[in-house]
């Protein structure tokens, strides 16, 4: 019983394609393009790379590391380490438990505008309330979003290598070969105009690789910096129990130094094709004022970009909509994932009883969020200073308040009291060679409780309070 509850990854490939199906998720698509255009376009892109290698590597190590040596989901794993951490295994579980009420409703949005430019309406998409219209409806986002729901749940059923390892084996290199060919098309792009000035995708690819370094004072770089920390922290699916669960399921004979590089590698390399695919396109079509778009980016400027492309819009809109739900879908099913291991080793329940439960209950969550924009609609001022509704509440105590908190103690539960030395043995199982352990060791100890510390008071808003910024 014991083995078929917990199941396994067929080995290195089938590890690494899931984690970093479950590393690649909306956003990736959205946010680090967003972020780039915003941060000064090649600045942030340094910052971003230089972080990968040392922030990245250091938190996904660690929670890799310590699910495959407890071979435990968030909650025993950490229990596992020090039993009076135990605290931290379940503040961990809550952070999935919380995604999970509103992703599978962004993959609902998703899904939406796939079957729009199939039955050949991209051009309603592209107009101005149509993105408010559909998600302020009482009954469309909820279809959409159960049918979203509904598929990751199937996909969790069916288990962690016919199921999980499966649906990334077909989907990532998919979603990977779609992103390099919209990302190719869009240098070629080209367009002229109202005012007569033509703008081409190498413009836009350049604007988007070099440097801006203009007013960049002390505390623009500080906010530049903590923008690439943070959405490096979410793109790793880092300090949420998914990247614990998952090392809990491969095998002691797996190069864990190899798998980290690797899903590094596809994460960046995603993110920064994102990039290369949608600033061009933006910049061709909209110039620097569409770049400003910030989350409503997918949803309301690219479909504004796809009408004007003319005849081959559409078809690189489905491209760009299936890429997307896609990276969506792996990561949805990673955080289901999360949730179920934990269930499965409280309940000692087999997987089929506890997705099924699951299933019905976040199919209820997944139609109050949906609903979040019409009936169950309000508005609350957060502590950062955005105003948000449902979904954004379940966001922000996730992301902003929960991840940042989980990250600094478990710096400090490993770098202090368990010791580094704990993950190094396990990055070193078999005579494997552990060759960023120097590297590990300083980053765990000193500088990953610092920024995480940093990260979280930015993120709470007493940041600025505290320096008095804008």
């Amino acid at each position: 019983m014991a083995k078929e509850k917990k199941g396994g990854f067929s080995g290195q490939f089938g590890f690494v394609i899931a984690a970093a199906g479950s590393a690649v998720g909306v956003g990736n698509i959205w946010r680090f393009p967003y972020l780039a255009a915003r941060d000064g376009g090649g600045l942030f892109l340094i910052i971003y790379l230089i972080l990968v290698v040392t922030f990245g590597f250091t938190l996904l190590t660690s929670d890799i590391a310590i699910g495959r040596k407890t071979q435990k989901s968030s909650i025993y794993a950490y229990a596992q380490m020090r039993p009076k951490w135990k605290f931290l295994g379940v503040i961990t579980f809550l952070v999935p438990v919380l995604i999970m009420t509103y992703y599978a409703v962004i993959g609902g949005w998703i899904t939406k505008y796939i079957v729009v430019y199939l039955i050949g309406d991209g051009a309603a998409a592209a107009g101005d309330g149509y993105f408010t219209a559909f998600i302020t409806s009482k009954v469309s986002p909820v279809v959409f979003g159960l049918i979203f729901m509904l598929v990751t749940a199937f996909i969790v059923y069916n288990g962690v290598e016919k199921g999980i390892e499966r649906c990334s084996r077909f989907m990532m290199p998919i979603l990977f070969v779609m992103i390099i060919i919209i990302a190719i098309y869009a240098l070629t792009l080209s367009h002229t105009g109202a005012d007569g000035v033509t703008r081409t995708g190498l413009e836009g690819f350049a604007y988007y690789l070099k440097p801006d370094l203009s007013g960049v004072t002390p505390s623009r770089f500080f906010s530049i910096l903590l923008d690439a920390m943070g959405q490096l922290f979410f793109s790793l699916s880092v300090s949420m129990g998914i990247m614990i669960t998952y090392g809990s399921y491969v095998k002691k004979d797996v190069d864990l130094n190899q798998s980290v590089t690797q899903i590094e590698i596809f994460d960046t390399l995603v993110a920064f094709l994102a990039g290369m695919m949608i600033i061009p396109s933006i910049y061709v079509f909209s110039g620097l004022d569409g770049m400003n778009a910030g989350p409503s980016l997918i949803f309301i400027s690219l479909p504004k970009v796809f009408t004007a492309m003319g005849k081959i819009g559409p078809v690189i809109a489905v491209l760009f909509f299936v890429m997307a739900a896609f990276a969506a879908l792996t990561s949805c099913v990673s955080v289901l994932e999360a949730i179920t291991a934990n269930c499965m080793e409280i309940t000692h329940k087999p997987r089929k009883k506890v997705t099924l439960v699951l299933t019905v209950i976040y199919c209820v969550m997944t139609a109050i969020v949906a609903l979040g924009y019409s009936i169950f609609y309000f508005e609350i001022k957060l502590p950062n200073g955005v105003t948000g509704q449902l979904l954004d509440i379940m966001d922000y105590v996730s992301n902003n308040l929960l991840m940042p908190i989980i990250s600094l103690l478990s710096t400090i539960l490993i770098g202090w009291i368990v010791g580094p030395k704990w993950v190094a043995d396990e990055m070193e199982y078999g005579g494997k060679k552990f060759r960023r352990k120097r590297m590990y060791y300083v980053m765990i100890r000193f500088v990953c409780p610092i920024m995480m510390f940093i990260l979280s008071l930015q993120s709470t808003g007493l940041l600025a309070k505290i320096f008095g910024w804008n």
